[in-house]
């Protein structure tokens, strides 16, 4: 008989078995191998004799990655490249230059990075190869509006607060950066360019994971205008950002950049599918009879949050049950908080009173929102007074009321895992001791 008392080491337990199947070191290294001057990457080969290797690495687990491949080639044989990210680690020697970015809103750090990065690989010949190491956060991270940056900064505020799923975003920012949409391999012309890519996006689609920086998109700038125009994005903004956006769009429209054609393969190398499985088995291990119910979980973090205590209601005994994806939140207020700590809160007002069950809520990045921690794993008595707890629901203010429930002798509840190295969604973990 599983014993509730030790709900906090099992959900440790699952949770380090999906972080450990994610880990961006170990996928890299287990999609490279070189035997004398034969790198071999997925099914492609390349004599690093004929020509010059460069690698180029963005996002939240750019160090690993990037660290990974290194260590397989030989630092002798790489000619060049970068590291772009969010946290870059103190004190610690990195095997390529080194640059952070913001997320999840760009800024001058994140532009003048990107900047960095790509004159990094310039002069390139038919014989070279760029090796690109993508992950989470690239969209924000490795950026080149086409717009003033407080314009851009402006638009992906409004999206992310307006609702809109990941894929209608980056369907936005695919058409208003310079470097997404495969505009980094088009940058790299006329090196080939291969990359291995850890997917943080439900689905695997490549487009979406950090905007496609080598991926070819038949999209158009009115397909990002009707991103807009469904959220009333633009009637949010000030008239003159809304005009110069809108003409931004229609000027883009009038030009057909030409698709790149060095892209060799793009090659997913990580994913919720993945983490989400090794949670499940070692759900089994533990002792539970374990459901892993979907790796494609999308909808608002709330409405989530509710079906989330539905299942926890209607568990079986003993019970482990698995959901992996991601969720949005629609800001309503102005609180700290994030998509997972926003499912937990609502789990939480709808689990009242009901014992012997938890739910958590994980961001397997360790960074839900602007919260600073990875989520929170309620129960059936951590909202003692549902008043309080739908008010700060309302206000997206969910950290603070965790926080302020774990200040008067509650909890823990709030995760506080830091940076994991590694981004593949959000993983659902509900348990059932009755």
């Amino acid at each position: 008989m599983l014993d509730f008392a030790q709900h906090d080491e099992h959900i440790k337990a699952i949770i380090d078995a999906a972080l450990q199947t994610a880990d961006p070191y170990t996928a890299v290294q287990h999609h490279l191998h070189k035997d004398g001057n034969q790198l071999t990457i997925g099914n492609h080969s390349f004599n690093l004799h004929q020509g010059r290797l460069f690698i180029v690495s963005v996002g939240k687990a750019a160090v690993p990655m990037a660290t990974a491949a290194v260590e397989v080639i030989s630092e002798t044989a790489v000619s060049g490249g970068a590291i772009l990210t969010k946290y870059l680690p103190v004190d610690a020697k990195l095997p390529l230059p080194s640059y952070a970015g913001s997320h999840p809103v760009p800024d001058e750090k994140s532009v003048a990075s990107t900047t960095a990065v790509l004159q990094t690989i310039t002069h390139l010949t038919p014989n070279d190869l760029v090796l690109c190491l993508i992950s989470g956060g690239a969209s924000a991270l490795f950026t080149q509006p086409q717009l003033p940056l407080e314009i851009w900064q402006q638009i992906n505020r409004a999206l992310l607060a307006s609702g809109c799923t990941i894929q209608e975003l980056n369907t936005v920012r695919r058409q208003l950066d310079g470097v997404k949409a495969g505009g980094l391999a088009r940058w790299a012309t006329p090196a080939s360019v291969i990359s291995l890519i850890l997917s943080d996006v439900v689905g695997n689609e490549l487009a979406a994971i950090g905007s496609g920086p080598t991926v070819a998109t038949t999209e158009t700038p009115a397909d990002a205008q009707a991103v807009l125009e469904r959220y009333g994005v633009l009637e949010g903004l000030e008239t003159a950002v809304a005009h110069t956006i809108r003409t931004t769009l229609n000027k883009l429209a009038q030009t057909n950049p030409t698709p790149p054609t060095n892209i060799r393969d793009n090659i997913i190398i990580g994913s919720i599918q993945q983490s989400a499985q090794a949670a499940a088995a070692k759900a089994e291990a533990l002792g539970f009879h374990t459901r892993l119910l979907t790796t494609k979980l999308e909808g608002e973090a709330r409405e989530v949050g509710q079906f989330a205590a539905a299942l926890a209601k209607d568990a079986p005994p003993q019970s482990a049950t698995l959901l992996g994806g991601e969720t949005t939140v629609t800001l309503r207020g102005d609180g700290i908080g994030g998509r997972n700590l926003e499912t937990a809160l609502a789990a939480a007002i709808r689990l009242a009173d009901w014992p012997q069950r938890t739910i958590t809520s994980f961001a397997t990045d360790g960074d839900d929102g602007t919260s600073g921690v990875a989520g929170a794993t309620i129960m059936g008595d951590t909202v003692p007074n549902k008043q309080a707890a739908l008010a700060s629901l309302n206000n997206n203010d969910s950290f603070t009321y965790f926080q302020q429930q774990e200040a008067a002798g509650r909890g823990p509840y709030l995760i506080k895992s830091g940076p994991t190295g590694t981004n593949v969604n959000d993983l659902l973990i509900i348990l059932n001791y009755v």
